[in-house]
């Protein structure tokens, strides 16, 4: 066993904004203690994006490396019942983890769809007796302990592994618009306020028992995501509203699992990731927010679905105390997909292929080694309804008129007369309100041509000649 090789725990917020974070914005009002000694311990990203506006997509890039509108999903996110999305055989962070001699664990909200045993035509019609085919422990996970979907998606139900821990014996549902989940299917021993808490207890059991060995776990939490359901010690807590409380439950749990790796004497060799899936949702309730001077998006237009930078740019904070220097914050553009090319270099293993195509290492940034900037040559956003958005140094190419998700201009929406095409000058026009689409047309034709070599080609980066 490589003596050098680092636990790895990556810890995924479900529809948490960038302004959320009060290390990285000045302004919030939500004053978040343990992320923001995440941040002072490690590097934080003020220019890192998931890349897609939702869920589902993101989750897909983030453990293949690869852009999630090459997947079957072509728009929209999946359900709790819904078919796998991850290819049989593809490899993923876990399973290249796994040959590396690490122990995989996932911990939480999967979202990628699953193999129920169906027992009629429609969807939800199942045999929870049967097994669950094709999960986490098909994609490289040793163990898995989680919920199939988003935590306001039925089944109600825990897997632990490929089995539910117990069979669904009634039907719930909360119509109330913050702690809001749809009808469904729910176990004895489903409580929704519960779900964090109980994620979270079993992943530090993890830690604790995996402690002799290099272990990854990928902890994808249900929040703040609906139902939004702060635990009653942090009920009023942020001094906004019950987002506001919910985010500091998060943060929570951020101090847990650091405090956990420090009573362990695991935190010099063991690098913590946080980020999240997408831009916050407006289920968070803005307008409220905004009256207690809080915005979740920051100083960036949209929101969690939209083609805008409050859809996609994301808090990203790493802390690795043998090769990250703390108290480092870096501008450098980076995805989400990029985890498996930095894993990768950082095991010294080379990638086949067919593996990673949208994957860059990161590594050079996080261990302040000489690079040659950028490092990728761009990122491609897309948005809930298929938008696709594609970013280059300081310019932002937006091929639709519109949000392309759920914030105004939705699709349909837009003005008569508005422009196909955005794009905006992001070093000057951070909130892109001020679109250059017919000042600069040489810029949108090279930045096509870019977006369509990446479609056709079936990657965006080179294959490794090592």
């Amino acid at each position: 066993m490589k003596s050098k090789q680092p636990n790895i725990i990556y810890i995924l917020a479900d529809d948490m904004g960038y302004g959320d974070i009060s290390y990285l914005n000045k302004n919030s009002k939500i004053h978040t203690v343990h992320f923001d000694r995440l941040a002072k311990e490690g590097i934080a990203f003020t220019d890192a994006h998931s890349s897609s506006a939702v869920c589902t997509p993101s989750r897909y890039s983030i453990l293949t490396g690869r852009y999630n509108w090459r997947s079957s999903l072509k728009k929209g996110v999946l359900n709790g019942f819904s078919a796998p999305l991850i290819e049989d055989g593809r490899m993923t962070v876990a399973s290249l983890l796994r040959e590396q001699g690490y122990k995989t664990a996932c911990i939480g909200k999967w979202h990628l769809g699953m193999e129920w045993a169906k027992v009629g035509d429609a969807e939800s019609e199942v045999d929870y007796r049967e097994p669950v085919q094709k999960g986490p422990i098909s994609h490289g996970f040793d163990y898995y302990y989680g919920i199939s979907a988003s935590l306001d998606m039925p089944p109600y139900v825990y897997i632990e592994n490929d089995r539910v821990t117990q069979l669904p014996d009634r039907i719930t549902r909360n119509d109330d618009p913050v702690a809001y989940w749809r009808e469904g299917v729910t176990s004895p021993d489903f409580e929704h306020h519960q779900v964090l808490p109980k994620l979270t207890a079993r992943t530090l059991a993890w830690i604790e028992m995996s402690k002799e060995k290099p272990f990854f776990i990928y902890f994808p939490l249900p929040a703040p995501h609906t139902p939004i359901l702060p635990s009653e010690a942090f009920v009023g807590q942020s001094g906004t509203n019950a987002y506001g409380d919910f985010v500091l439950m998060c943060d929570d749990v951020i101090g847990q699992i650091m405090n956990k790796l420090d009573e362990l004497q695991l935190s010099d060799n063991t690098i913590v990731i946080y980020t999240s899936d997408n831009g916050c949702s407006p289920r968070a309730n803005y307008e409220e927010l905004a009256a207690f001077g809080h915005n979740p998006s920051y100083v960036f237009r949209g929101h969690k679905a939209d083609i805008y930078e409050g859809g996609h740019r994301i808090p990203l904070i790493v802390k690795w105390p043998q090769r990250i220097q703390a108290g480092r914050m870096s501008d450098e553009p980076v995805c989400l997909t990029d985890l498996l090319a930095t894993v990768a270099e950082i095991l010294e293993v080379t990638l086949p292929p067919d593996a990673g195509e949208d994957s860059v290492s990161n590594l050079p940034v996080w261990a302040d080694l000489p690079y040659e900037r950028p490092l990728r040559e761009a990122i491609v956003h897309h948005s809930i309804q298929g938008a696709f958005s594609i970013r280059q140094g300081k310019w932002k190419l937006e091929l639709c008129p519109g949000s392309g998700g759920w914030s105004y201009p939705k699709p349909g929406e837009e003005p008569e007369g508005s422009p196909l095409y955005q794009l905006y000058d992001l070093s000057k026009d951070i909130g892109e309100t001020n679109n250059l689409v017919d000042e600069y047309p040489e810029i949108v034709q090279a930045m096509k041509l870019v977006l369509e070599r990446y479609q056709e080609s079936g990657r965006s980066t080179a294959v490794s000649s090592k």
